[in-house]
């Protein structure tokens, strides 16, 4: 006699329990099993399981359509908004929040075989991301700084803006962001200091509520030794370009 019922039943043409729940559910149950938060800033691609990221494009296609339905949209006699749920669906998964749905960028770390420990900075880095009250644009720069040991693994410049678009392509607090690029930065390359410095305008501000146009906000993480000197401090600010 058989020992395993869900094979048999799979044999016998009988449906898999599995079927026709929505993606989301599966994956949003792997994440409570785990004990996962699925915050709007986390990445949550480790309990996404291959093929999955396409069955869940089609989700949101299906949900966002029934948005538009909502907002009396006619999405079929208007040629403009036709397959727009597609498009918003393939905006979000694919572009503006692939950051929460795809593994880390591959990061190659060298030794620091020269021993260099001088001062050094990367930027400005272009930031696109959105605010994660109302899914708004986030446009802005980043700087980094970095003060290498003999230590440091040490990473190519183009890395770090892979870094930075992975980090910032997901519904962001621009507060947080900047914590979590900080952490991973340090993670990767263990350096005496790190600085980060984030400039950005808020469409939540310019698009909506006091439409304000030419604000900015400005925030910045310091680790190691630019918390502890502040020569080291003036000197990363005074270097970043209109920032002084």
């Amino acid at each position: 006699m058989s020992q395993n019922p869900d094979t048999d039943s799979q044999k016998a043409g009988q449906p898999d329990a599995d079927e026709g729940t929505p993606v989301s559910v599966k994956i949003r149950e792997r994440l409570a099993a785990a004990r996962k938060r699925f915050n709007a800033n986390d990445n949550i691609s480790e309990f996404i399981e291959p093929g999955e990221l396409e069955l869940l494009l089609d989700e949101v296609e299906e949900k966002m359509q029934t948005v538009l339905d909502s907002m009396v949209i006619d999405t079929v006699g208007d040629h403009n908004t036709n397959n727009t749920a597609r498009r918003v669906a393939k905006m979000y998964i694919n572009e503006v929040f692939r950051g929460r749905y795809v593994a880390p960028p591959a990061i190659t770390e060298f030794p620091n075989a020269e021993h260099l420990n001088e001062l050094m900075i990367v930027g400005p880095i272009t930031v696109r991301s959105a605010c994660s009250h109302h899914f708004c644009p986030v446009i802005g720069k980043i700087w980094i700084g970095v003060l290498p040991n003999e230590h440091t693994n040490v990473i190519g410049l183009s890395k770090y803006a892979r870094l930075v678009d992975w980090v910032m392509g997901r519904p962001q607090i621009q507060e947080e962001a900047v914590v979590q690029l900080a952490d991973l930065i340090m993670e990767k390359t263990q350096p005496d200091g790190l600085a980060v410095v984030m400039e950005a305008s808020h469409f939540c501000m310019s698009w909506r509520g006091v439409r304000e146009m030419d604000s900015k906000m400005i925030n910045s993480v310091m680790r190691g030794v630019f918390l502890t000197n502040p020569t080291l401090r003036r000197e990363f600010l005074s270097l970043i370009p209109g920032r002084n």
